[in-house]
């Protein structure tokens, strides 16, 4: 896989920049068929940083209703990277 497929966005929230400033850790959103390692390799590829770890959750989508049509949203994976002490990405450097 190209690893612009793998990392779809990065989550930016209050917890996430949290995690951010105390733990250097990142929060992204990712494929759901690829992996730990495959996740690793692209963001050290991508943002030219070392990855120390990575952890997944695989999110369910919620169930939705409009009227008497009931939809649900997609499932998807989120990933949290924990980079090496010096190391930063920045997603939003002037704002």
């Amino acid at each position: 896989m190209d690893h612009y497929t793998i990392i779809r966005r990065p989550i930016v929230t209050e917890k996430g920049s949290t995690l951010k400033d105390d733990n250097n850790q990142l929060i992204f959103e990712v494929n759901l068929d690829s992996n730990k390692s495959e996740i690793k390799k692209a963001i050290e590829k991508l943002f030219k940083v070392t990855v120390l770890s990575v952890r997944t959750q695989n999110r369910m989508g919620k169930r939705k209703r409009l009227g008497r049509s009931i939809g649900r949203r997609r499932n998807w994976k989120k990933a949290i990277v924990t980079l090496k002490e010096g190391d930063r990405v920045d997603f939003f450097e002037g704002v």
